[in-house]
């Protein structure tokens, strides 16, 4: 399962089906992921890829940049998950 399929799931089962399609381009906050939910989101990221975030990351605003963040510190051989 890639990234974005992963995430979509998620925003799914704990938001609910949004009303616009979760692109890479939409805003984490208008798809209804907040702070809380997003270090949730980002505990299981880290969990299913076996990476750990950097502490000094800044916040990422959209799916895009969440999912840019995990292709850097997944290992090469799940990226095709």
């Amino acid at each position: 399962m890639e990234t974005l399929e992963l995430l979509q799931e998620f925003i799914n089962r704990r938001v609910g089906t949004p009303s616009e399609p979760i692109t890479l381009e939409s805003n984490l906050e208008a798809v209804g992921v907040d702070s809380l939910m997003l270090l949730d989101l980002m505990f299981d990221l880290e969990d299913k890829y076996n990476v750990r975030m950097p502490d000094d990351l800044p916040r990422p605003e959209t799916v895009g940049d969440l999912i840019a963040i995990f292709d850097k510190l997944k290992p090469a051989a799940t990226s095709n998950d």
